[in-house]
């Protein structure tokens, strides 16, 4: 059975601050490049049945970074949670506002809901199903974390449980029938970047 090889864009300068990159396209950093490019060591010699990547700059350069730009397809729902007004703020700089806020209780004014992201990630899992083989999809943080909790029958909302560093790797497959998480938030040997 086909498995679903997520992985989070390197480095940008918004997620070493820990502010929200929502839709504001940056680039990846030096050490994100960096990152990328150790990434494709690992996928070096994985054929994909499909290759689907946020076409925003951070990813779309990870994932051409790491090997597989020719083949990848761009797909706009893979693209990170649209955070509206809190755009470029940090969860400290939100809190000091509504103390208890979180992405995954609280939503965002001028944004997209959980549910509405989880729709998202409901067609990217019907597209990679389609696929007829293992896909790989370069994407963001939220997203990713919203398609493993789809990916398991969970609310979008459970995607809280799920942390995900940057320039990591996960595998959703089955076991017998079922679907899981056979691997998750794997850097390999990207502790090597300096």
């Amino acid at each position: 059975m086909a498995e679903l090889w997520l992985v989070r864009h390197g480095e940008t300068e918004w997620s070493l601050n820990g502010r929200h990159t929502g839709r504001t396209d940056i680039p990846l950093t030096p050490r994100g490049e960096q990152q990328a490019v150790l990434l494709g060591r690992r996928l070096m010699k994985k054929t994909f049945a499909l290759v689907l990547s946020s076409p925003l700059r951070r990813a779309w350069e990870t994932c051409r970074l790491s090997g597989h730009g020719p083949e990848a397809i761009p797909d706009d729902d893979l693209m990170e949670w649209n955070y509206g007004t809190y755009e470029g703020r940090t969860s400290a700089d939100i809190r000091k506002e509504i103390p208890d806020w979180t992405i995954w209780s609280n939503g965002v004014p001028g944004g997209e809901t959980a549910d509405q992201v989880g729709a998202r990630a409901d067609r990217v899992i019907a597209r990679s199903l389609a696929a007829g083989g293992d896909v790989a999809l370069y994407g963001h943080g939220h997203i990713l974390r919203v398609l493993a909790a789809r990916w398991l029958g969970m609310a979008a909302t459970a995607g809280r449980s799920f942390g995900l560093d940057t320039a990591c790797l996960c595998k959703l497959g089955y076991e017998r029938d079922t679907q899981v998480i056979r691997a998750w938030n794997e850097s390999y040997d990207l502790l090597e970047v300096p």
